[in-house]
């Protein structure tokens, strides 16, 4: 049977309900940030794109691939995000929060204490908060559209619930390549 790789909901629900009761104990922050005054749409969907693009949750790709093109993304920056890159050439008041969303969603939401200073620093306390409560947001929709994917994988014995992603990692690459 193929591998499910995707971050999950694991060892019963205790992540999950820390999770919701984050994002119900924080509603006004989450609010806040999705408005778009001290976020912007796009640089909102950059992030979501970035945690996504780490998580793998096919239904937040294609959800925040459509927002980003709302936002004002163009097809090459959205091919760039959903191959895990940052580009250098981006607005370079936006490329350490994304970097360090990169780096918060690699460590399952575990960042470095230099990293969340970093990020602190660089933004302030208010607008960091916007920005993690943004990443906590999407890590938990991705987490919750993977396991609901798992759930698919494990009762139809692998045949549902991956995606042409989960198929062609690790060691199915090395057999793809040429000679």
């Amino acid at each position: 049977m193929r591998a499910f790789r995707r971050r999950t909901y694991t060892g019963g629900p205790a992540g999950f309900l820390e999770d919701v009761r984050f994002v119900i104990g924080n509603l006004s922050l989450i609010k806040r940030a999705m408005r778009g005054g001290e976020i912007s749409f796009r640089f909102r969907e950059r992030l979501m794109m970035v945690v996504t693009e780490v998580n793998g949750c096919r239904y937040c790709s294609y959800y925040h691939s459509s927002q980003s093109i709302k936002a004002g993304l163009s097809s090459d920056e959205l091919r760039v995000l959903l191959a895990g890159q940052i580009p250098v050439d981006w607005p370079p008041e936006e490329i350490p929060a994304l970097v360090y969303a990169r780096h918060w969603a690699q460590s399952n939401a575990r960042p470095d204490f230099e990293a969340v200073h970093s990020l602190v620093e660089r933004y302030g306390d208010e607008k960091a908060a916007l920005i993690h409560s943004l990443l906590r947001l999407i890590r938990a929709a991705n987490l919750l559209g993977n396991t609901l994917d798992y759930f698919l994988y494990r009762i139809s014995f692998g045949w549902l619930g991956l995606t042409v992603k989960d198929n062609f990692t690790g060691s199915h690459l090395r057999t793809m390549r040429k000679p």
